[in-house]
């Protein structure tokens, strides 16, 4: 039988599938008809230091392989997920990661400050938040916006820091390099695609804010290719994700060097989307005497 485990960031995951952000609440409500101890681990809901009702209106929008959403990063606040959702992710058998955004730099570090002083595995840090005071352009466009945010939240940052990247990035290559160099410990890409939709019969667009984000496995190649030069540009780990919907989806990733993959807009499809692509994935490698992920991961770059 193949060994699922990975070695990741000090920490042994019983697999290399982990729930993204936003797609999988904080776990309980999946505990019940899944067993989540398979997966890698469940980064929850995305966060900001106060919480926010997230935006008016539409909210997803299906497009053909994909789904398009505008949620405007609802989220209860960092407080109240320290008291109440994080230690019942603790009790489901798998790695907590708190996914955190913000609207200022200082918003980004007394966030990842207060989760530092708790018992979460991992801290990922969403950097396509707009930044308010620089006229709502995203952190994750530009290098030197990405490395600020990045410098200042590990310095007070004690736990693994995973940064997640847009892909509306200027370069991702450089874009790696640059939070690698300001103290990221792994990278995670890639966030959702802008996107646009047209209400024919309003003759408006769907929705209230224009542009919203495309997931799915219509980005899936995309995703892949920006996977594939983030870990020829960094020497930290890589965490792929962007349309998995199978076990073989998911192993393009780890033969691309991912060390981990996240699957997110799957779980709307099916609620067991995580739990049966980790299933896939074991038994591929059983069909194919692979014994460990390392055997694999990045074969397809020799």
């Amino acid at each position: 039988m193949s060994d699922l485990h990975v070695n990741f960031l000090g920490k042994t995951l019983a697999g290399p599938v982990v729930a993204a952000s936003g797609t999988f609440g904080f776990g309980e409500e999946y505990a019940a008809i899944e067993d989540l101890r398979l997966l890698g681990g469940i980064s929850g809901k995305g966060l900001t230091l106060n919480g926010q009702p997230g935006n008016r209106g539409e909210r997803l929008h299906e497009t053909p392989s994909g789904l398009m959403n505008s949620i405007g990063l609802q989220n209860p606040g960092v407080d109240h997920f320290i008291q109440h959702e994080l230690p019942v992710m603790k009790q489901l058998g798998t790695s907590a990661w708190a996914n955190l955004g913000g609207h200022s730099v200082e918003e980004y570090c007394e966030g990842a400050e207060r989760l530092s002083a708790t018992d979460v595995d991992f801290i990922e840090l969403n950097i396509s938040c707009p930044n308010v005071k620089q006229g709502g352009l995203a952190y994750g466009v530009r290098c030197a916006d990405a490395s600020g945010v990045v410098s200042a939240v590990r310095a007070r940052c004690t736990k693994p820091l995973i940064v997640k990247l847009s892909p509306q990035a200027e370069n991702i290559p450089d874009m790696c390099k640059a939070v690698e160099a300001a103290g990221a410990d792994a990278i995670s890409l890639c966030n959702t695609f802008q996107a646009c939709a047209i209400d024919l019969e309003k003759r408006r667009p769907v929705f209230d804010n224009v542009f919203a984000g495309l997931s799915g496995p219509a980005v899936r190649p995309i995703a892949l290719r920006m996977v594939w030069q983030a870990v020829g540009a960094v020497n930290i780990p890589v965490v792929g994700l962007g349309g998995i919907l199978t076990g073989a989806d998911a192993l393009e990733f780890i033969m691309a060097g991912a060390t981990l993959v996240q699957v997110g807009t799957a779980n709307f499809m099916d609620p067991g989307a995580c739990v049966r692509i980790t299933k896939e994935i074991g038994a591929w490698m059983d069909a194919h005497g692979v014994k460990t992920l390392d055997e694999i991961r990045g074969c397809a770059r020799v």
